[in-house]
């Protein structure tokens, strides 16, 4: 038996769920399993975002390929938490209703360390089961008079316009299909007995679902009259195909015309029990938003019986504007779908064996009809889970709020609305306006002023119309609009509201797919807002370590470079700081004596970690130095005493190198003579004007480590045209691959190649060199000193 199996695991993050698509689909790809590659994506997504979402652990994803099947399971490592379904055991569930749709079969496992949810996929390339060849259109059921045949291919109708009909018209049924649809409704319903058993302990499967497959396609299943459909609708028009439609419209014009009515409709029922019109012939008016729907209907459409409306009296002809009418239920399994109508503007106008008549063009309407809105409203759910899956990574993919709020306000619009505004939640205050956008960019300034001046901002909290704007003036006035709240962490942090123009109503598709979009957008808004708020206290922290500013010293050129590695969210670990040391009166700890200063401390020091507790080692550090200064120790004396306060504080402690010295100018301005301590820190170097590189210094313990450590210092000559550079490990340990930037001189000869340059030339061009030593961003900070005697 063929059988392939690989495995991946990845971090709980917002990016591994593209990363487990990726895996996906380059496993079935490689496996030639291209036709299945769809489904198994879009499953793994949304089982992927749950395991992100809700278990918050790491999760492996498995791909089994058998000889009849494909088999995919996400598992996480968190047993006890089940998986979270729409309407039953959250409100924000994460799709995985929609397994049940493009799988053969789904399922739960737990064991005592893991839950996994598993699909199957039917491999591609089975033979499929026969189909019945389709037979002829609606025109040729029973029903319809006897036609004489026209051209060929084409039936000729008494009294249509044109009077013929294409006998390609897309909706021929076989009368055979009728026991497989309810064959499927049947399996759809069932239970299967899988079970997948894990090694370490008791094993319980749940939730497994079953459908039938026809040669490797959905065939969706159909539910019973009490239940919606599961499926959400991508437009009011559930039948959108343009062919369809036509040919919709061509069988109510035979409808039309056999029952000598001034029109013909086909009224469709939505999630939400709504009727709107699917297609109509010689219709001259539609029924409003939300003016019609089953509960108005009388009992002879609850019992599945055609009706003659003899006055507009029938709420189906008052909201078709009709004095009379003819009508049938279309019903499969039980459950409405729709309603035939013919309506006239002449009371009296049918007779009840008009009705039966249309009953019966009705009762063959009912599953050609269910058959193309299921196939439509199948494509309508993949395009959706497409959509969502597409959003969910552009909105994972930035963590600036601004841009977050654009690119939501983007997603929005044109395709669930024509406008689309964020608002933000503020603690005191009402809801600020973040972002507005309009499918007419030159008409987005004046909804933003309209949305302005209105009185108070929306703080919805559940989904629902918002009436804003039902008493301002301005272009989207009288318009169809819905606000949902941004929540986020048990917290409203917003609201999205969404407007159509007046007339023109949300769907309940669409109304569902924003509701989706807003629950992963509030999550995108609120990993920007923390994320922004984090690096703005990094930025500010460490900023707070490091020195004001550099100090001028005659004789001498001095720059430095700092740059922290990643994004700015943490704080970094190096630091430095060149600072005066004034003489001070009445001894150490005494004010400044007034004059020249002729005395230089400068530091440069890496703590082991970044974070907060090596900001704290950090600031500890920098400050003590200066303090230390100011009681006039020498440079062996501050570090001793610094180690000391370094080991005083126990497990908070972080290792610290340092290289710290003092600066004193030469007699007859040749330069400036160093007196240097290196506590572990990479040793510093001097270039001379010939080009030669040395090191400089003696080794020494890091602090923080041994205590009663006896430091001393080296001193060094730097004398007119000599440079001294002085690093952090971010420098010579800058990897590219294997290879370091230090190994075998590498920044030596970095050093050489910057002969005759200034300080500032000099620190430069060894930044550039950091940076574009490997293709990746540094993962540790960079800071240099350069001293150039002049």
């Amino acid at each position: 038996m063929e059988r392939h199996r690989a495995v991946a695991t990845f971090p709980s993050a917002a990016a591994s769920v593209a990363d487990a698509r990726r895996f996906v689909q380059r496993t079935l790809r490689e496996w030639g399993m291209a036709d299945a590659v769809d489904d198994a994506v879009l499953a793994t997504s949304e089982l992927a975002t749950n395991a992100v979402a809700y278990a918050g652990t790491a999760f492996d994803v498995t791909c089994t390929l058998t000889d009849d099947e494909i088999l995919i399971e996400v598992r996480d490592r968190h047993p006890t938490r089940t998986p979270v379904m729409p309407g039953v055991t959250a409100a924000s569930g994460r799709g995985l209703p929609s397994i049940a749709r493009l799988a053969a079969s789904w399922g739960v496992d737990y064991d005592h360390e893991s839950k996994g949810i598993w699909f199957r996929l039917p491999r591609p390339g089975l033979e499929p089961e026969p189909e019945e060849p389709p037979t002829d259109d609606f025109a040729r059921r029973p029903g319809f008079p006897a036609r004489p045949e026209g051209a060929a291919g084409e039936t000729v109708i008494p009294g249509a316009p044109g009077g013929r009909l294409g006998a390609d018209s897309g909706w021929s049924v076989p009368e055979s299909d009728s026991a497989s649809i309810r064959g499927n409704a049947s399996d759809a319903g069932g239970t299967g007995a899988d079970r997948t058993k894990r090694p370490g302990g008791a094993n319980r499967s749940v939730g497994v679902r079953t459908r039938a497959r026809a040669g490797g396609r959905a065939a969706a299943p159909l539910g019973r009259r009490s239940e919606p459909p599961a499926l959400p609708a991508a437009s009011d028009r559930l039948l959108r195909t343009p062919a369809g439609v036509e040919s919709l419209e061509d069988a109510l014009t035979s409808v039309r015309d056999l029952l000598d009515a001034e029109g013909a409709a086909v009224l469709l029922t939505e999630r939400d029990g709504t009727l709107v019109v699917a297609a109509s012939a010689g219709l001259t008016t539609e029924p409003g938003p939300d003016e019609l729907s089953v509960v108005n209907l009388g009992p002879d459409a609850r019992a599945g019986s055609p009706w003659i409306a003899s006055d507009a009296s029938d709420p189906v002809a008052a909201a078709l504007r009709a004095r009379s009418m003819a009508a049938a239920p279309l019903e499969n399994q039980g459950r409405l779908t729709g309603l035939v109508v013919a309506v006239s503007a002449e009371p009296g106008r049918f007779e009840p064996a008009d009705g039966a008549r249309l009953g019966r063009i009705a009762e063959e309407m009912a599953l050609s009809l269910e058959k193309a809105r299921v196939g439509e409203l199948e494509r309508s759910w993949r395009g959706w889970l497409s959509f969502v899956a597409e959003a969910s990574d552009l909105l994972a993919g930035t963590l600036d709020q601004e841009r977050t709020m654009a690119l939501v306000a983007q997603l929005v619009v044109p395709r669930l609305a024509t406008w689309c505004a964020v608002y933000t939640d503020s603690d005191a205050g009402p809801p600020a306006l973040a972002y507005v956008w309009h499918a007419d960019e030159t008409r987005a300034d004046a909804l933003r002023d309209q949305l302005d001046n209105v009185a108070q901002g929306p703080r919805p909290d559940a989904p629902g119309p918002w009436y804003g704007l039902a008493d301002a003036t301005g272009p989207e006035a009288g318009g169809t609009v819905h606000a949902f709240p941004l929540v986020a962490r048990g917290r409203r942090i917003g609201a999205l509201v969404i407007g159509r123009p007046a007339g023109d109503r949300f769907p309940r598709s669409a109304i569902e797919l924003a509701e989706e979009l807003s629950r992963r957008a509030a999550l995108a808004v609120d990993n920007a807002r923390l994320y922004s708020a984090q690096t703005a206290m990094s930025s500010a922290l460490q900023r707070s370590l490091l020195p004001p500013g550099v100090p001028d010293i005659p004789g001498l050129e001095v720059a430095v470079v700092y740059e922290p590695a990643g994004e700015g969210s943490e704080v970094g670990g190096d630091f430095y700081d060149v600072f005066e040391c004034p003489e001070r009166q009445g001894g150490p700890g005494g004010p400044p004596v007034p004059g020249p200063v002729d005395r230089w401390r400068f530091a440069i020091g890496d703590v082991c970690g970044t974070g907060p507790q090596a900001a704290a080692v950090t600031g500890l550090a920098r400050h003590a130095l200066r303090i230390l200064a100011a009681e006039e120790l020498p440079v062996p004396g501050v570090l001793a005493r610094l180690n000391r306060l370094i080991l005083g504080e126990g497990e908070r402690g972080r290792l610290l190198t340092l290289l710290h010295g003092e600066i004193t100018p030469r007699p007859r301005r040749d330069g400036v003579t160093i007196g240097l301590t290196s506590a572990g820190h990479p040793p510093p170097l001097i270039l001379d004007p010939d080009g030669t590189v040395h090191e400089v210094g003696t080794a020494q313990p890091l602090l923080g480590v041994f205590d009663g450590v006896d430091f001393h210092a080296d001193t060094v000559e730097l004398h007119r045209g000599q440079v001294l550079l002085c690093v952090t490990d971010g420098v010579t340990e800058r990897r590219h691959g294997g290879r370091l930037l230090g190994d075998d001189g590498g920044l030596e000869r970095l050093l050489a190649g910057c002969t005759g340059l200034s300080a500032g030339a000099v620190a430069a061009r060894i930044q550039r060199a950091v940076r574009d030593f490997g293709p990746e961003p540094s993962n540790d900070d960079v800071a240099l000193i350069v001293l150039r005697a002049s």
